[in-house]
């Protein structure tokens, strides 16, 4: 595995980064603008390559274990999360566009950005919606 590769210093940069992640996705749950998934599974990516605890930790997590196993195991996200995220998205990309970037190739970047996330977000396999309820935080 990679992690015998790394050495020590390189472990504890990723699990650092890991934690970051973490505290940005829990973050965007709550502050609207700030994404939440993409947090969620770059974190799994550093613990996975880092630190087995961590990353178990992660995978059991109550409220958060659901994104990165369904991500982990292919089954993509559940079609709530995609409706949030792409719904999100371009309600915050557009008001940035419009009221904040004052240069088109600005605003021309940031719709294709837009554009790109929502094709791949449309392009992940959708978790069933009985699979949704049995992870969802209660």
């Amino acid at each position: 595995m990679i992690r015998r590769h790394l050495g020590h210093a390189g472990r504890a940069l990723l699990v650092a980064a890991g934690l970051l992640c973490v505290a940005l996705g829990v973050l965007g749950i709550v502050l609207p603008g700030l994404p939440t998934t993409p947090f969620l599974l770059l974190a799994g990516f550093c613990f996975a390559r880092s630190s087995e605890r961590f990353h178990q930790w992660l995978l059991s997590h109550r409220w958060l274990g659901r994104y990165i196993r369904n991500f982990e195991e292919g089954r993509g996200m559940a079609p709530r999360d995609k409706a949030v995220t792409i719904g999100t998205l371009w309600l915050t990309m557009g008001i940035t566009i419009v009221f904040f970037v004052p240069v088109l190739w600005g605003k021309l970047a940031m719709a294709a950005i837009g554009l790109g996330t929502t094709t791949y977000l449309l392009r992940l396999p959708t978790a069933p919606a009985d699979d949704r309820a049995t992870h969802r935080p209660s």
